[in-house]
């Protein structure tokens, strides 16, 4: 069956390949070789031509494919006030590969700015997604929770520093309602990657409990969704890393389960489940009937183009615990968290989501 409403049977994450003219556009713009203007000039060329290449894919959903952005989730954080660029912190270690590290601090009292630049990024979106839902990717606030909170920290209380993480998020929220954003979606990397011991012993978060640790977790997400506006679709993207094909951690949803399922004001689910480092599908079975599940079953890691059958078999698997009216089905993460980009062609990247929109088709109609 159609739905009517985001997510859709087929849908994605969010970030695209970066384009090679943006790419080189950026990389003259550090050197100081064009203005800011003229590389927004490119950006707003690529982001139009791939907007109009997912409408001319039939998606139902639209993404500016995170083009203007150096990574999923620094350059929203960057833009927050009381956030300070620092440099020096170690790298972050990936299977094979080692990430930019973070490199920033909370330096000052934490508050979403009127002008922060994600709006006019949205409505650049909005204005060119004509006939698909604009979709906006924000960071979950689990990503602020600090390592060396009393040590380097602006904060020191750590009740405070999440209160004010609250009002950050429902701020966001506010202000993209207000541009119009009726589809928000909740990048979230902490809460899975926690059900990994390896993850745990190199996350660098100070506690002695990490069950605790995966409550506050849950309390920052809970407390940014409070008074969300009740027509607009929050979804929940679920990663354990994506960077340059590769991951941080690996382990089921079934340790997190009931805690990620039950998170409130997340509308569905983004779940990877392209490979065993995800495992099962049992944990399915604790999604609330009110949610709806998105697997992620077309990996993003490889330009590799899975077999049709294997795709729908393992569809046929994930309804022994969960309605298939329940289910969407998406690539199982972006293509490129960062401007690095994943291990694959443009082209093999558009043939995933082409893919994706032939099964959702033959499965759902």
């Amino acid at each position: 069956m159609r739905r009517s409403k985001p997510p859709y049977r087929a849908d994605h994450v969010g970030s695209l390949l970066r384009p090679p003219p943006v790419k080189e556009a950026r990389a003259r713009r550090q050197h100081g070789d064009i203005s800011a203007a003229e590389l927004r000039e490119v950006e707003d060329r690529e982001i139009s031509r791939v907007v109009a290449k997912q409408a001319a894919l039939g998606l139902r959903t639209a993404t500016d494919g995170e083009i203007r952005r150096g990574s999923w989730h620094r350059d929203f954080c960057l833009f927050l006030d009381g956030i300070e660029e620092i440099s020096g912190q170690p790298g972050i270690p990936f299977k094979g590969v080692t990430a930019p590290a973070f490199n920033m601090k909370i330096a000052g009292p934490l508050h979403f700015p009127a002008n922060h630049p994600h709006l006019d990024h949205f409505r650049f979106l909005k204005e060119h997604a004509k006939t698909a839902t604009p979709k906006m990717t924000i960071p979950s606030p689990s990503v602020l929770a600090p390592p060396r909170l009393a040590e380097d920290g602006w904060y020191r209380d750590v009740a405070t520093l999440h209160r004010d993480m609250g009002q950050v998020y429902r701020d966001a929220i506010r202000a993209f309602y207000d541009a119009g954003c009726r589809y928000l979606q909740i990048d979230e990397v902490r809460i899975v990657s926690w059900a990994d011991p390896a993850y745990r012993s190199r996350a660098n978060l100070r506690t002695d409990d990490p069950e605790e640790q995966l409550r506050t977790f849950a309390r920052l997400v809970n407390s940014a969704l409070e008074g969300r506006p009740a027509d607009m679709t929050i979804s929940m993207h679920n990663c354990r890393g994506n960077f340059r094909s590769s991951w941080v951690a690996e382990g089921g949803y079934e340790p997190v389960a009931e805690l990620l399922f039950n998170l409130k004001g997340i509308d569905a689910y983004f779940l990877e489940f392209d490979s065993e480092r995800a495992g099962g599908f049992e944990p399915l079975r604790l999604l609330p009937k009110d949610k709806i599940a998105v697997l992620g079953l077309v990996t993003t890691k490889s330009g590799v183009l899975e077999a049709k059958e294997t795709i729908k078999r393992r569809l046929d698997e994930a309804e022994k615990f969960i309605d298939l009216d329940r289910v969407c089905l998406s690539p199982q993460c972006g293509f490129a968290s960062t401007e690095e980009g994943n291990n694959l062609s443009e082209d093999e990247q558009w043939a995933k989501l082409a893919f994706v929109r032939d099964i959702a088709e033959e499965v759902w109609g």
